[in-house]
């Protein structure tokens, strides 16, 4: 079986940081691409940042230069340090690998 459990959420300030964690049990994330979406009321469902098995980041326009995706293939972790946070970052941030989907963990982004 494939878990993937989203953590790090939480209420900050505009200009704050966060450091979501997305972890993996029943397989490793080593052979795969692994992949942070997020989603808001309202909106569709986006990409934010996708690491490749080889290490290779991509971004979502309205995050590059504030966000960080990073794995840690012997912990099974991939994490999203989330910098200079604005509002519109606001959502439930979920992580996917391989077709499986985490639960999402909450971020809100308000003064």
């Amino acid at each position: 079986q494939v878990q993937l459990v989203e953590s790090g959420g939480g209420l900050v300030q505009p200009g704050g940081s966060l450091r979501l964690s997305c972890v993996a049990s029943g397989r490793s994330f080593s052979p795969y691409s692994v992949a942070w979406y997020r989603q808001a009321p309202g909106n569709q469902r986006e990409v934010v940042a996708i690491i490749g098995a080889n290490g290779a980041t991509n971004y979502a326009d309205s995050v590059k230069g504030r966000f960080t995706v990073s794995r840690a293939n012997a912990k099974n972790t991939v994490d999203l340090q989330m910098n200079n946070l604005r509002p519109e970052d606001t959502g439930v941030y979920l992580c996917t690998v391989d077709g499986y989907w985490g639960q999402g963990t909450q971020v809100t982004v308000s003064s």
